[in-house]
C-alpha cells in the first residue's frame, strides 16, 4: 500500500475544494469587476463608434498620465508597438539593434521584420534583463538603437543603457510590455515609470498581463512630440490627414471596446501589481535558502511587478520537475526554452554565431510559477508543497 506524507495527504484533500490553479486566471479577475466591465462596454455598443473616438482618446490620456508621459498612442498589439517604434525611428534595413535574446521572440522579429539586424548580447545573471557591458562591446559604426525588455516585471539597467545611448548618439525603445507599472529610480533620487525613460516605450495589453484587455492591445509612450506625431501618422497607413498618405505605415488600431476595458482596469492597476507582490513574497518565503532553488532577485533601484514568478533550478531536471506538477494539476511554463539566437528563423541573421553562455545556461534552468492576481494562499501552500516535494527528493 503506498504512503502518504502526511502535509501531501492534505495537499491532496484541498485539491478537491480549492479553486483549479491556473497560470493566470483572468476570470475571477473579471467577475471582481464585472459590473463596470459590462457597463464600459455595453456602452461602446449603444455608440456604435467601434473604432477610434472618445473611449480610445480617454483611456490613452489617463494612460499618460498614469505613466507621466507627455503621448501615449494606442495600437493593435504589443508587437505593432516595437515595430511602428522602429519605423517612427527612421531604422533602415543593414542598420543593427542591440537586444537581449532571452526574451520573448516578438522583440526581435519586427527588426528582423524590417530588415534590420538584431544583434543579440547577454543578460545579467541576477535580474535576467540585458547586461549594460555587454552593450557597449556590441556596438559598431551600424548600430542606430538599443531595445532592452524589463523582463518578468524587473527592470533593466536603464541608467547605465541610457548613459550609453547619449555616449554613442544611439536610440532607445523600451519593451515594457512584461513591466507596466515598475517604478525604476536614478542615483540622484528621481523615479520613472519603465516605458517613459527611452525614446519610445512600448506595451502590451494581452489578455496574461499585468494590465491586461479581452483581447489583443498594445501602446507606445515618447515624450517628443515630432516621434508622437509620426507615430500616430505610421500606425494609421502613414495619414497626415483622411486619405492623405505622407510616409509608408500600416493598420495598427486600439478598438474602443478594448479601451473600455482597460480604462476600468486601470484604475485597480495599481492594486493588482500589490497583489502580484503579495503573492511573490509568499513563494520568496517558502523558497528563500533552499540551495537548490534561487527566487526571483529583486534589484532595490526599482519596484519588480512580478508579471511572472520565475525560479531558478540548482541540480534538478526542470522538465521532470515541470510535469510532477502537472499530474497533480499545477501548471507552469518555461519562459523561454529556446532564445532567440538559436532559433531557426534568425539563421539568416548569423543568430548561431552568438555566444552567450549566461543566456544559453538560464533557458536550462528557470521555471515559472503560477502568478496572478487572485492566487489565495491555500493555492500557493499545495504549489509550494509539491515543488519542495519534488526538489528535495531530487538532490
Amino acid at each position: 500500500m503506498k504512503k502518504w506524507h502526511p502535509k501531501l495527504y492534505l495537499c491532496a484533500l484541498k485539491q478537491d475544494i480549492m479553486r483549479p490553479l491556473q497560470m493566470v486566471d483572468t476570470k475571477t479577475q473579471y467577475h471582481k469587476i464585472k459590473d463596470q466591465v459590462d457597463t464600459a462596454v455595453l456602452a461602446v455598443m449603444e455608440s456604435s463608434q467601434f473604432i477610434g473616438g472618445k473611449v480610445v482618446n480617454d483611456f490613452a490620456a489617463s494612460l499618460a498620465a498614469y505613466h507621466g508621459s507627455k503621448h501615449v498612442i494606442p495600437c493593435a498589439n504589443g508587437t505593432d508597438a516595437l515595430q511602428i517604434a522602429m519605423m517612427a525611428l527612421g531604422l533602415e534595413p543593414g542598420d543593427e539593434v542591440i537586444t537581449p535574446s532571452f526574451t520573448y521572440i516578438a522583440t526581435v522579429e519586427v527588426a528582423a521584420l524590417l530588415r534590420i539586424r538584431p544583434v543579440f548580447v547577454d543578460v545579467d545573471k541576477q535580474t535576467f534583463c540585458i547586461d549594460p557591458v555587454e552593450i557597449e562591446k556590441a556596438i559598431t559604426p551600424k548600430t542606430k538603437a538599443i531595445v532592452p525588455v524589463h523582463l518578468y516585471g524587473q527592470a533593466a539597467n536603464m541608467e547605465a543603457i541610457l548613459d550609453i545611448a547619449r555616449r554613442h548618439n544611439l536610440y532607445v525603445i523600451e519593451d515594457n510590455a512584461q513591466a507596466i507599472g515598475n517604478d525604476y529610480s536614478f542615483s540622484d533620487g528621481s523615479v520613472k515609470k519603465t516605458g517613459t525613460m527611452g525614446h519610445i516605450g512600448c506595451t502590451s495589453f494581452y489578455p496574461s498581463k499585468n494590465l491586461g484587455a479581452f483581447g489583443d492591445g498594445g501602446a507606445i509612450c515618447t515624450d517628443d512630440d515630432q516621434l508622437a506625431e509620426k507615430i500616430r501618422m505610421i500606425a494609421s497607413h502613414g495619414q497626415s490627414k483622411r486619405y492623405y498618405h505622407d510616409v509608408v505605415g500600416c493598420n495598427s488600431r486600439l478598438d474602443a471596446m478594448q479601451a473600455a476595458v482597460l480604462q476600468v482596469k486601470l484604475q485597480y492597476l495599481e492594486g493588482y501589481i500589490q497583489a502580484r507582490r503579495k503573492a511573490a513574497g509568499f513563494y520568496d518565503a517558502a523558497f528563500n535558502n533552499h540551495p537548490a532553488i534561487s527566487i526571483p532577485f529583486r534589484h532595490p533601484n526599482n519596484r519588480h511587478v512580478f508579471h511572472q514568478y520565475t525560479l531558478l533550478l540548482h541540480g534538478v531536471d526542470r522538465d521532470a520537475l515541470s510535469q510532477y506538477l502537472a499530474e497533480k494539476g499545477i501548471p507552469s511554463m518555461i519562459y523561454y526554452p529556446v532564445p532567440a539566437h538559436r532559433q531557426k528563423m534568425f539563421d539568416a541573421f548569423g543568430g548561431s554565431s552568438f555566444h552567450l553562455p549566461v543566456t544559453d545556461w538560464l533557458t536550462e534552468r528557470v521555471i515559472s510559477l503560477p502568478m496572478h492576481t487572485e492566487l489565495d494562499e491555500e493555492q500557493q501552500q499545495f504549489i509550494v508543497d509539491h515543488v519542495l516535494e519534488f526538489v528535495n527528493r531530487s538532490i
